[in-house]
This record gives structure tokens, C-alpha cells and sequence, in this order.
């Protein structure tokens, strides 16, 4: 028989057990893109051959126009999640992706991880850059991918309110720090080849630009979709994020 000590020691040990799970639980909702525990979000169709290039954290001066040049001249659509005050700052540079056909989504004010916000907060953030867009461009803003993929309940309560659909994704690496073009594609083509073989259409993260500074060097992620555009169009499909929603 459990003395009253051992029973209380048990029951504590059980109850952090139990947060620890929660707070798992919590971490995998907020941040792991695949999860939809939050909510539904946009991903990607069981359509194997279609690739999304999306492009989050412009835009970038130094470097937006030399992606653009290189999906004009392989007549390829892609999606650009813009950060709200660097396109405040270049609208140029917005109508120009906008005019070349491409798709634009909010990717909120400055950046901000809208799982720990509070509600006004995110109001602010989506409602401003959505406004924002829209000034430049005299479009309607429909899409909206939350800073570091975060989000919880309100933050995609309040993105639908705004009539913003979210979107996450299923193929990204870290090219925002590796600075080899070639080990950026090669670790996406792997994705996308794994998804493929599963049945699903390839929702790309890519950046041409960086929350922390507005006119980073991309230099390795825009030679990487090159490089992805060379391998996949002649068998895929390049769409924007507009053709699964």
C-alpha cells in the first residue's frame, strides 16, 4: 500500500507530466506547419505535380528585382509574402511584382510572432499591412502567412475576419542562413521529391528578404529557386498559392 507521501509524489509527477504535455501539445498547434489543431490553414492539394514558389520577407530592393527578372524570363507565377512596412516603404517595388503577375500575401506589419500577441496586436498587424497593400496595389489582399508559421486560435480567428486566408507550407529549409545556392535546392528538391511520391503538391518557402533587415543578401535563395525552376518545369507545374484556395 502507497504511504500519503508516495501518493502525493505520484500525483505531482503526474501533473507535470500532464503540462509538459500540454505545453507540447501547445508548441506543435503554434508552430508546426503540417498542424491544424488551431485551425485550418492552406497547405498544399493532393496534386503532385504542382510546386508553389513563395517568397516570405519582402520586399527587397537589392534583390526582389532579380528574382523577378528570372521568373519573367521562365514565365513562372509565385507568391510573395510582404512584410508590411518594408512594402510601405517600396510600393514600386510592390506593383512591380503585382503588374508582373504574381500573387501577394500579408505576412504581417514588422514581423511580429503572433502566438504570444495579444488580440489587438494582431489586429493591428494584419489590418495595417492589409490596408497598406491595398493602397499600393487598389486589390483586395486574400492572403496571410503568419511570421514563423505562429499562430494560435485568435490569430487565425482574427485573420479570417479580416477575410484573410492562412497559409502555411511543407517544403522549407533554412536558406535564410545557409549560404550555398546548391545545398538550399538540393535539400528542397528532396522534399518536394518525397511529397511527390506521396501524392501532394510542394508549398515552397523560399525568402528574398529578412525581417531583420530589409535589404539582405539573398544572393543563395533567388540562385536556388533558379535552380529549382531549371529541374521541375519541365514536369511540374509552377502555381501560386491562389490555385488551391
Amino acid at each position: 500500500m502507497l504511504s500519503p507521501l508516495s501518493i502525493g509524489i505520484s500525483a505531482g509527477l503526474g501533473a507535470t507530466a500532464g503540462l509538459g504535455l500540454a505545453a507540447g501539445g501547445f508548441a506543435y498547434a503554434a508552430m508546426w506547419p503540417a498542424s491544424q489543431l488551431f485551425g485550418p490553414t492552406l497547405i498544399a492539394p493532393p496534386r503532385p505535380g504542382e510546386l508553389a514558389l513563395t517568397f516570405d520577407d519582402g520586399p527587397n530592393p537589392a534583390w526582389t528585382p532579380h528574382l523577378l527578372d528570372i521568373l519573367a524570363r521562365r514565365d513562372v507565377r509565385a507568391t510573395f509574402f510582404l512584410v508590411g512596412r518594408y512594402a510601405q516603404a517600396e510600393p514600386a517595388l510592390v506593383r512591380q511584382i503585382v503588374a508582373a503577375g504574381h500573387q501577394i500575401g500579408n505576412h504581417s506589419w514588422s514581423h511580429l510572432n503572433l502566438a504570444l500577441a495579444s488580440a489587438s496586436r494582431i489586429e493591428e498587424q494584419l489590418s495595417r499591412t492589409s490596408e497598406t497593400l491595398e493602397q499600393i496595389t487598389g486589390a483586395p489582399v486574400r492572403y496571410f502567412r503568419p511570421p514563423f508559421g505562429a499562430r494560435r486560435p485568435e490569430t487565425l480567428r482574427i485573420a479570417r475576419q479580416l477575410g484573410l486566408i492562412p497559409v502555411l507550407w511543407n517544403a522549407m529549409t533554412s536558406d535564410w542562413k545557409n549560404p550555398s545556392a546548391d545545398a538550399i535546392a538540393k535539400r528542397l528538391m528532396r522534399k518536394i521529391d518525397s511529397l511527390a511520391r506521396r501524392g501532394h503538391a510542394a508549398n515552397i518557402v523560399l525568402h528574398d528578404g529578412s525581417h531583420a533587415d530589409p535589404a539582405a543578401d539573398r544572393a543563395p535563395s533567388i540562385a536556388a529557386a533558379a535552380q529549382l525552376i531549371a529541374r521541375y518545369q519541365p514536369t511540374h507545374e509552377f502555381v501560386t498559392v491562389a490555385a488551391w484556395s
